[in-house]
């Protein structure tokens, strides 16, 4: 073996250890790998042109709108940026949702309210959910399918805390999130002052899959009933890494590396 061969597959081993380190990064770190986001429309896209209720029928009411991918029947909401302390949402109770007569609002500086941080679209500039937490309460679902048995899925999203305009008195919220027999894991509870909100907050759970298709649940509780507590949703990113196929590659991968580096040997002491 000349020294030009010896050149080959010395670099053919430092580019089998740089992808190795590469590959061992994503597992120490599932986040940083490109998973594509199993969740429909976890941005809560609309083609309604006003903020409104959805769902299916809920106290004899029908929402005009059904959100692609999502399923409920409580008292749950739609925002359109710039429409939750404005025009508010169309209700059960308020079908136009105009500034001259609005919807469901919550507290924030354009209804009067304090400039208490309420968010006016998701963290990216979108639609977002509230939920009333005490009131028709019903989870927000989907079922999520491509899930591998045994492997740890990501549940990520955007939450924080809000009171319905036109009531006062403090309350709390947080959410319980439930990924079908895993047992439920909850957010922080936030306790709000009279006409208060939150900014948004970064929250990620991790499950295990028990089955291909399972059934994602969030589901807003807030104190007490007659204050309305109202818990905020956007951004919805479900991920599932496939470590199986990942310790694979890498084994393949080890396996070159000795290849290589065995040849690469030989080739030097061939010259010496």
């Amino acid at each position: 073996m000349d020294i030009r061969q010896s050149a080959f597959w010395s670099r053919r081993a430092g580019a089998l250890t740089a992808a190795l380190a590469v590959a061992l990064s994503f597992i120490a770190d599932p986040a940083t790998a490109a998973d594509p986001n199993l969740a429909v429309n976890g941005s809560f896209a609309t083609t309604s042109t006003k903020s409104t209720e959805f769902g299916s029928t809920n106290n004899g009411y029908t929402p005009p709108v059904q959100l692609t991918g999502w399923s409920t029947a409580g008292y749950n909401f739609v925002y359109l940026p710039n429409t939750i302390d404005t025009t508010g949402a169309i209700s059960q109770y308020n079908t136009t949702a105009t500034l001259a007569s609005p919807g469901i609002r919550m507290w924030g500086p354009n209804d009067g309210g304090p400039a208490n941080g309420l968010p006016q679209a998701s963290p990216t500039g979108g639609n977002f959910i509230a939920a009333d937490g005490a009131y028709e309460v019903s989870a927000i679902t989907q079922t999520i399918t491509g899930l591998h048995v045994g492997a740890k899925v990501y549940v990520s999203f955007a939450w924080a805390g809000a009171q319905q305009s036109g009531f006062t008195g403090p309350t709390t919220d947080n959410w319980t999130v439930d990924l079908g027999s895993s047992p439920s894991q909850t957010t922080p509870t936030v306790s709000l002052a009279s006409e208060g909100a939150t900014a948004w907050m970064n929250q990620t759970f991790s499950f295990i899959a028990t089955s291909s298709s399972e059934v994602l649940s969030f589901l807003a509780t807030g104190t007490p009933t007659g204050q309305p507590p109202f818990a905020l949703l956007a951004n919805v990113v479900v991920t599932a890494p496939e470590p199986a196929s990942v310790v694979l590659m890498l084994s393949g991968m080890a396996g070159l590396l000795v290849v290589a580096r065995h040849r690469r040997t030989r080739a030097v002491t061939a010259i010496a």
